[in-house]
C-alpha cells in the first residue's frame, strides 16, 4: 500500500475519532443528573423549561455545562446539589454579575464601573446580566440586543441608540472578518493566528460595549476600525492567494486534459 494511501487512511481514522469524540461529550452532557431532574414531572413547571433553553443557547453550542456556572456533581444525583461538590444554585439578583463574571472576566471589570452596575451597587436596582441577556437561553451576543423595547424599560433609548451606532461599523466588520476566516478554513488555510488575533479583537470590543460610555466608544471606535483593517487587508491577501491557487490548479488540469484528448486523438490517428 502506498505511503498517500496510508497517510489517508490515517487522516480518516483521525476524523472518525474526533467526530465519536464530539459526539459522546454531547451525549454525557445530555445525559447530566441535572436536565434530567429539571425535565421531570417532579420540578416546578418554571424550572422545567430550563433544559430546553440551554440546548438553543450560545453556552451549549460553546459546552458550557451546568455545573460550569451552578457547581454540584451533574454524574452523581444524590450529590448534584451538595455545597461540598462546589454547588452554589441560583445566586440572587444583586451577585449575578460577579457570577457570570466568574468566566467573563474582562466584561465584568467593565460593568462594574459603568452606569449599570454602579445603580445595580448603590440601590441593587440596576439591570444585572440577566436583564439584558436572559438566563438560560443566551444567544450570542451581537449590537442587536441595543434595542428600544430592552432598553427603554429602564431609561430612554436616546443615548443607547448613539451608543449602537457609534458600534455598528466595528460590529460589521467584526462579522464580515468571521466570514472570510471560514472561507480559508473551508479551503484547508491555516487560520490559527488570524482567529487569535479576531477573538481578542472581539473580547475588547465586548469589553468596551459593557461600559456602556457613550463618549468612550466614540473614542475608541477609530482604534478597533485600524485594528480590524489590517487583520481584514492580511485575510484577503489570504483569500487572494488561495483563488490564485485554485484557478492555476484548474490551469494545471485543464492543461493535462487537453494533452490527455491530444494523445488520445493521436493514437486514433496512428491506429487507422
Amino acid at each position: 500500500m502506498s505511503r498517500i494511501k496510508l497517510f489517508s487512511i490515517f487522516l480518516l481514522l483521525i476524523a472518525v475519532v474526533f467526530v465519536l469524540a464530539e459526539a459522546r461529550a454531547v451525549e454525557q452532557a445530555d445525559k447530566s443528573t441535572c436536565l434530567e431532574c429539571h425535565a421531570s414531572e417532579m420540578m416546578k413547571l418554571e424550572f422545567r423549561n430550563i433544559p430546553g433553553d440551554w440546548k438553543t443557547s450560545w453556552h451549549y453550542e460553546n459546552r458550557v455545562l451546568c455545573h460550569d456556572c451552578h457547581g454540584g456533581d451533574p454524574k452523581d444525583a444524590a450529590a448534584a446539589m451538595s455545597p461540598q461538590r462546589g454547588f452554589v444554585g441560583a445566586p440572587k439578583y444583586k451577585d449575578v454579575p460577579e457570577f457570570c463574571g466568574k468566566c467573563h472576566v474582562g466584561i465584568l471589570k467593565s460593568y462594574l464601573e459603568s452606569g449599570h452596575g454602579k445603580a445595580l451597587k448603590s440601590n441593587g436596582t440596576g439591570p444585572n446580566c440577566v436583564t439584558c441577556h436572559g438566563s438560560h437561553k443566551i444567544q450570542k451576543a451581537n449590537i442587536d440586543i441595543i434595542n428600544e423595547g430592552l432598553c427603554g424599560k429602564c431609561h430612554s433609548y436616546e443615548r443607547a441608540s448613539i451608543m449602537k451606532k457609534a458600534l455598528f461599523l466595528t460590529e460589521k466588520k467584526i462579522t464580515e472578518t468571521e466570514k472570510d476566516i471560514k472561507k480559508l478554513k473551508a479551503g484547508g488555510v491555516f487560520t490559527e493566528e488570524e482567529e487569535k488575533n479576531l477573538f481578542s479583537a472581539h473580547a475588547e470590543f465586548r469589553t468596551l460595549f459593557h461600559s456602556v460610555d457613550v463618549s468612550l466608544v466614540k473614542e475608541r471606535t477609530d482604534e478597533f476600525a485600524k485594528k480590524l483593517s489590517l487583520l481584514g487587508n492580511k485575510i484577503q491577501n489570504m483569500l487572494n492567494e488561495l483563488g490564485f491557487r485554485k484557478n492555476f490548479s484548474a490551469f494545471l488540469m485543464l492543461i493535462f486534459l487537453g494533452i490527455g484528448v491530444g494523445i488520445f486523438l493521436l493514437s486514433k490517428t496512428y491506429k487507422s
